[in-house]
């Protein structure tokens, strides 16, 4: 009978105790980390049994939500000073921001042959729109705005802008066929090392500013392991190849 009494506690306990060790985590992520974000957050929901619940947009949208209360707990950014803004604004935990991702940046054309790998096609103006990322909210677009100021190729082409809110919006331009081409994030368009679709010109980095993507635990998870091991998780070396499979660098 002790024994049985001995095998129902012990059962017991671990029912009490599977739930209550894992956790439910609300995590904000930049646009153009969607791709790689969805397959780090499978193997940590795997091998962690916490569960991540996703929301994606441009940095300064999320940015905006969080001064406003949004319920999120870690922020990974596609800037670095988003977060240390929030940091500043007692936002965000202090010593929890880092650079998880440095991006890249592409011309890219849904069209064969469009692009090849100069900005000849830019620079000739013989395209119908050109698709980027709002500049006021979303990093990757501020880097477009960059390389066309250092080809001098920004009032020729604005009037032919297409604006999407984030790079994700500036990316699906460009699929549709709404923009010939567009400025787009190296993740966006690459598969397995390789260009899945369409042709495009590898924008060289010295045209614009180090797109260095840093995330940051917000203070509504200051006492969240979950969100401590996720934070943990994207410095690992398995996470750090994941990242470079989708077309960052890390530092």
């Amino acid at each position: 009978m002790r024994a049985v009494n001995g095998f129902i506690a012990v059962a017991l306990c671990c029912l009490l105790s599977g739930p209550a060790l894992a956790a439910r985590i609300h995590v904000a992520v930049a646009a153009n980390f969607s791709a790689a974000m969805r397959d780090i957050a499978t193997k940590f929901e795997q091998s962690t049994g916490h569960e991540l619940l996703l929301s994606f947009g441009s940095s300064g949208k999320i940015f905006a939500q969080i001064q406003h209360g949004a319920p999120f707990q870690v922020f990974l950014s596609a800037d670095r000073e988003k977060p240390e803004a929030l940091e500043q604004a007692g936002l965000g935990v202090p010593g929890s921001r880092f650079t998880y991702a440095v991006g890249a940046l592409a011309l890219w054309s849904a069209t064969p042959g469009f692009v090849d790998d100069t900005p000849t096609r830019l620079i000739s103006g013989a395209f119908n729109k050109l698709a980027l990322a709002n500049p006021k909210l979303a990093p990757y677009g501020v880097a477009a705005v960059e390389v066309l100021e250092a080809l001098q190729l920004q009032q020729v082409t604005e009037p032919r802008w297409v604006v999407g809110e984030n790079i994700a919006q500036a990316y699906q331009f460009v699929a549709t066929g709404n923009a010939d081409l567009g400025f787009v994030a190296l993740s966006q368009i690459l598969h397995q090392g390789r260009i899945k679709e369409g042709s495009s010109w590898l924008v060289p980095p010295e045209l614009y500013s180090p797109i260095r993507q840093d995330a940051v635990l917000l203070q509504s998870a200051t006492d969240s392991e979950g969100a401590r091991a996720l934070l943990d998780y994207l410095r690992s070396d398995e996470v750090r190849g994941i990242i470079h499979a989708h077309g960052y660098t890390t530092e």
